[in-house]
């Protein structure tokens, strides 16, 4: 039923123009453009069983399957278009669907193919950088959390987004069956409920009282920090008024109530509402000043997106900010919640996740979310996984989730308990310069995974300072560059479990050019190999930032080998490296002319052994660099 609070960032959902289409295709299309998807899967099924084979009934159907999550279905229809079709999207939505039914390694070569096709798209750099996110994910919760179902309070029908109030809970459900059934599952409509809730014990389960609940669906909510008011996610619908977009499509928009005499009553339309977009699942900040929801309105960055909004004085608000593409994708980002803390978790199947939408959580540091991380099992699941709430306090909270679903739209809401906060480790870096100590502002500082990949990059303030936000347990480096500087790293151990100072120190270029050989470690190479490895990469980058802050530097290249192999194929293989090195150079837009490159094959060892260890031979296969002179 969360599918409900989906539904709004749907776009595309016009069919496209086909021939000699049945009336049985034409029914279930009807069925499709206006959403009653458990409708439209029974009559597209029926098309098929009838011969029907045009290739967007095997779209639509799996599609909406996708969009009910029915995830063996969807997948049983995305495994046919894959083998017809090139779209990238369903190469995505099929691996997410082989992740939803627990196939995680099946679904590995379907997310390459998409990264291959679409490599500019963040969902696939994210899964460049990070091709072992499973491994990763499915141990990083273990002895963290506990997930249980949550006694007396679950139903056949969809039972969602609990939050505590006091000693009462509030969640949302579709157990009243004498509501009007949603097309989407075939569900009742949502309305909000309240229970009395003292040590785990539900009781007393009933209708929010007052006049929040109408004959559509209410849901998705949040309080202010005094109790006093609830914003919530509403249909279109005001008085007896149900609106509809130019297309037809009936909206979510976002109201407050107000608690007066026991009741919620007094309910006002958000001034932040359009009839043309959606606006949803409202998140308070723990001052109350500001308003966090879901929203597909233009310039986004994908299905929907994250966002902020100052709350002021009499039901006035500021104009909404985009979260950025730090928190959002091309995908779905949605549920919001922010802890006392003022952390922010929310829900994606945008970012690298087990499959429908997983729960992540984005520490608030510097007055900024660092990057998202997964939370991993056992909080999230193969299945849809969302409304976190978390208490920072008592380390307890809730979660919902269809992972032990029996019918479609069956969401439950478990409990979080003895959670263990999540390791993380903030490195706190200063970077100065070497010959004056003092603070370098502006200087670049990337953050490296253990694979070389770049994570992220910040400048430092005029303190010369700059903070990141890592899990304990990673292995990564820091790197810093400024003009007229040699650049420098540091690797941190992943035995790191406290907050770490750290000090980079950069040489000024001065300080290299003033000897006759640079300043920087020979660049070593694999065994037999030519290619310019990552720390090489970083050795030349040295050369290069001294040769363009002194156009009249040249630079001489002599490249060796180690002993194995004929003193003739070492020579040949040397003069490879040699160029290799002088080529690199050249690349990062260093004229030619102002280097020459040699090889000496074995002659010139610099630790002379016959036998030797593997150590020693990684030390003779090198290249040095000297400046030339006129002398």
């Amino acid at each position: 039923m969360k599918k409900l609070f989906i539904i709004i960032f749907l776009t595309g959902l016009q069919i496209s123009g086909l021939s000699a289409q049945s009336s049985l295709v034409k029914q279930a299309d009807r069925y499709y453009q206006q959403m009653a998807y458990v409708k439209a899967a029974e009559t597209y099924e029926k098309a098929l069983n009838k011969g029907e084979t045009d290739l967007h009934i095997y779209k639509n159907l799996a599609d909406t399957y996708y969009k009910i999550f029915d995830p063996q279905k969807a997948e049983k229809y995305y495994a046919i278009l894959v083998t017809k079709t090139k779209d990238p999207e369903n190469y995505y939505r099929y691996a997410q669907m082989l992740q939803a039914n627990g196939k995680y390694k099946q679904s590995i070569p379907w997310m390459q193919r998409f990264a291959k096709l679409k490599p500019n798209d963040p969902r696939a750099q994210d899964f460049n950088k990070h091709p072992d996110f499973l491994t990763e994910i499915l141990v990083r919760g273990k002895d963290k959390y506990t997930v249980t179902e949550l006694a007396n309070i679950n139903t056949e029908y969809s039972d969602f987004g609990a939050k505590p109030l006091g000693q009462k809970l509030y969640f949302v459900s579709a157990r009243d069956t004498k509501n009007k059934k949603y097309g989407w599952n075939q569900q009742p409509f949502l309305d909000i409920y309240q229970a009395d809730y003292v040590n785990d014990n539900i009781s007393n389960i009933e209708k929010l009282p007052g006049n929040v609940n109408t004959r559509y669906h209410e849901g998705s909510f949040c309080f202010s920090p005094d109790g006093k008011t609830l914003y919530f996610t509403r249909n279109n619908y005001t008085g007896k008024e149900y609106k509809t977009d130019s297309t037809g499509i009936n909206r979510l928009k976002l109201f407050a109530a107000h608690l007066i005499n026991d009741e919620w009553t007094n309910v006002q339309e958000l001034p932040i509402n359009n009839d043309n977009y959606s606006v949803g699942h409202p998140a308070v900040s723990p001052d109350g000043k500001k308003l966090y929801f879901s929203s597909d309105m233009p310039g986004g960055y994908g299905q929907s997106d994250l966002y902020v909004v100052d709350i002021k004085e009499n039901n006035q608000f500021g104009k909404p900010v985009n979260l950025g593409a730090n928190i959002n994708t091309a995908g779905r980002e949605s549920f919001p919640f922010i802890s006392q803390n003022g952390d922010l978790y929310f829900s994606s199947d945008g970012h690298l996740g087990l499959g429908g939408l997983d729960v992540f959580l984005s520490k608030y540091l510097n007055n900024n979310f660092a990057q998202p991380r997964n939370l991993g099992t056992p909080l999230n699941s193969s299945k849809d996984d969302f409304t976190i709430y978390f208490n920072d306090q008592n380390k307890n909270g809730f979660i919902s989730s269809n992972r032990q679903a029996t019918r479609l739209g069956d969401d439950n809401i478990y409990i979080i308990k003895n959670i263990k906060p999540a390791c993380d480790v903030i490195i706190s870096t200063l970077v100065t310069d070497a010959k004056t100590g003092q603070a370098l502002a502006q200087a670049s500082v990337t953050l490296t995974d253990d694979e070389g990949h770049p994570v992220k990059t910040k400048l430092t303030d005029d303190q010369g300072k700059v903070d990141f936000l890592i899990a304990c347990g990673q292995n990564v480096t820091i790197e810093a560059r400024a003009e007229d500087f040699e650049n420098t790293k540091k690797n941190i151990p992943a035995t790191a479990d406290e907050n770490i100072s750290l000090n980079l120190s950069l040489n000024p270029i001065e300080k290299i050019i003033s000897l006759r050989e640079l300043d920087i470690n020979p660049i070593y190479f694999d065994y037999n190999k030519w290619h310019i490895r990552r720390d090489a990469a970083f050795e030349l980058d040295k050369v290069v930032a001294a040769m363009k802050k002194y156009p009249d530097l040249k630079i001489h290249i002599v490249a060796h080998t180690d002993t194995h192999g004929s003193a003739k194929y070492n020579q040949a293989l040397s003069e490879k490296r040699a160029n290799a090195t002088m080529q690199y150079i050249i690349s990062k837009g260093i004229d030619a002319s102002r280097l020459t490159a040699e090889g000496k094959g074995e002659s010139e060892p610099v630790i002379k052994c016959k036998p030797c260890t593997k150590k020693q031979d990684q030390l003779n296969r090198r290249s040095e660099f000297q400046i030339q002179t006129n002398d």
